[in-house]
C-alpha cells in the first residue's frame, strides 16, 4: 500500500448530515500527492454512500486521479496547463454543464481563479478550503473570496489569519486536516528493512524531514543546528524526504559542510506510511505552514515532533507533551531540542505516545469527512432557500 494508492473505506454510518443528498463537483489540479491531495483523497475515499453524487476533476496524469479509489466517485481528467490556462474555464464550464452539479468545492490555490470564474460564470455556489496561513491581499480579500458561499481552513491558525484580514465570520468554516491513524501506526515499523534500504548501521538515530524543498519549509533552518548534533552524536543520520526547486543548493550544502554520510536528500517518496514509524524524531522548521501534514502522520506513527509555532502546526505539536516548539528560524533552539530528544530515548517515547493519542482522538477522516458533509448541507439548503 502506498500513498498513491490510499484504500477505501466507506465512513461510519450517518456521517452525512442531511436528508438530501448533495451533488459536489470538487477540483483539485495539484500534480502531485502532496498533503493537500492527500487530504482530498481522504475525503473522497471515505465518503458514505447516503453523502450523494461527487465528481472529481484533475489535471491529465495527476496522482490525485489514482489516488482516489472509492468506486462512487466519478472522476475526469482535464488538460491543465497551470494558473494561466485560461482555456481552462470554457473547460470546466463544460463539464458544470454536463455533470450539473449543486455546488464546487474547489481544493487548491493551484488554478483557484480560473475554477473561481467557471463556477461564477455557470452560477454554481462554491466551497474553497484554504490550506496556507499566509494573509491574503486585497485582490484575494475583495475578489476572489466572495464568490464563494463557504471558505474552509484546515487550523484554527489559517482562520485568524482571514478573520483579521477582515472576512466575514459566518463564511468561515475551520475543519482541521485529519490522518490515516490506520495507515500510519508505530505498529508499521519495519526498521530491519529500514536499515537496509538506507544503508544505515543498526544503532542509528535518524532526524527526519517530509517536506517540499522550497525555502519556507526551513531546511536552512535545521542546517544551522546541525554542526552540534551531528558532532556529538555520531549515530544519527538525518534523511530529507521531498522534492523541489531547492534541490540542488541543499545537495551543494551538504558536500560543502562534509555531510554527504550523514545528511541525505532522500527525494518524495509515495509509502511514508511505511517509513515514517521508522525515523525517530520529525524536525519542522517551517516559515509558514497551514497545518502540516507530515506532522500529523508523524505523530500517528508515534513520532515525536520539533516544528515551528506557526499556522496551524500549535494545534498538533503540544510542547513537552508530543513534542517541542520554536520560534520561526530560531536554529539555536532547534539545536537544544534536537540534543535533548537524540540523547533521550524516554523522552522520544513519551512524547511519540502522546502524539499517537492525540491525533485519534483529534484528527480523524471520520470528523473531516462529517463537517465537510455539513458544510455541503448547509450551502445546498442556502441555495435553495435563495432560489425560491
Amino acid at each position: 500500500m502506498t500513498d498513491a494508492e490510499p484504500t477505501h473505506r466507506m465512513a461510519s454510518p450517518g456521517i452525512w448530515p442531511g436528508d438530501a443528498p448533495v451533488k459536489v463537483m470538487h477540483i483539485e489540479w495539484g500534480r502531485h500527492l502532496y498533503g493537500g491531495a492527500r487530504q482530498v483523497a481522504y475525503l473522497l475515499n471515505h465518503l458514505p454512500g447516503e453523502a450523494g453524487t461527487h465528481h472529481l476533476v484533475g489535471g491529465d496524469g495527476a496522482a490525485i486521479l489514482a489516488a482516489v479509489v472509492n468506486p462512487a466517485i466519478h472522476k475526469h481528467a482535464l488538460p491543465f496547463a497551470g494558473d494561466l490556462d485560461l482555456a481552462s474555464i470554457q473547460r470546466l464550464r463544460e463539464l458544470i454543464r454536463q455533470t450539473r452539479p449543486d455546488l464546487l468545492h474547489i481544493h487548491s490555490r493551484r488554478g483557484d481563479w480560473l475554477c473561481a470564474l467557471a463556477g461564477w460564470l455557470e452560477r454554481v455556489p462554491m466551497v474553497y478550503s484554504r490550506r496556507v496561513d499566509n494573509p491574503p491581499n486585497w485582490l484575494e480579500r475583495h475578489g476572489k473570496f466572495p464568490l464563494f458561499q463557504r471558505v474552509i481552513t484546515i487550523s484554527a491558525g489559517i482562520q485568524a489569519v482571514l478573520l483579521e484580514a477582515g472576512l466575514d465570520p459566518a463564511q468561515i468554516v475551520c475543519i482541521p486536516s485529519a490522518v490515516d491513524t490506520r495507515r500510519y501506526r508505530p505498529e508499521g515499523a519495519d526498521r530491519v528493512r529500514f536499515r537496509a534500504e538506507f544503508g544505515l548501521r543498526e544503532q542509528a538515530l535518524v532526524v527526519g524531514m517530509v517536506a517540499q524543498l522550497i525555502p519556507r519549509k526551513g531546511h536552512q533552518v535545521l542546517f544551522a543546528a546541525l554542526p552540534e548534533v551531528l558532532a556529538r552524536y555520531p549515530d544519527v543520520t538525518v534523511l530529507l524526504f521531498g522534492q523541489g526547486p531547492l534541490a540542488d543548493s541543499l545537495a551543494a550544502t551538504i558536500n560543502r559542510n562534509g555531510w554527504q554520510e550523514r545528511v541525505r536528500l532522500a527525494g518524495f517518496r509515495p509509502d511514508m506510511e511505511r517509513l515514517m514509524p521508522c525515523l525517530d524524531v520529525l524536525v519542522h522548521p517551517a516559515a509558514m505552514e497551514g497545518l502540516g501534514v507530515s506532522l500529523l502522520e508523524a505523530a500517528s506513527a508515534g513520532v515525536p515532533v520539533i516544528a515551528s509555532r506557526v499556522g496551524g502546526i500549535p494545534e498538533v505539536v503540544i510542547p513537552g507533551l508530543t513534542g517541542e516548539l520554536i520560534a520561526p528560524g530560531d536554529s539555536q533552539t532547534l539545536r537544544e531540542h534536537l540534543l535533548r530528544f537524540v540523547g533521550d530515548p524516554a523522552l522520544r517515547q513519551a512524547c511519540g505516545s502522546a502524539g499517537r493519542t492525540r491525533v485519534v482522538e483529534c484528527f480523524s477522516i471520520d470528523r473531516m469527512v462529517r463537517d465537510n458533509c455539513r458544510v455541503y448541507e448547509a450551502v445546498q439548503q442556502a441555495a435553495g432557500t435563495a432560489q425560491r
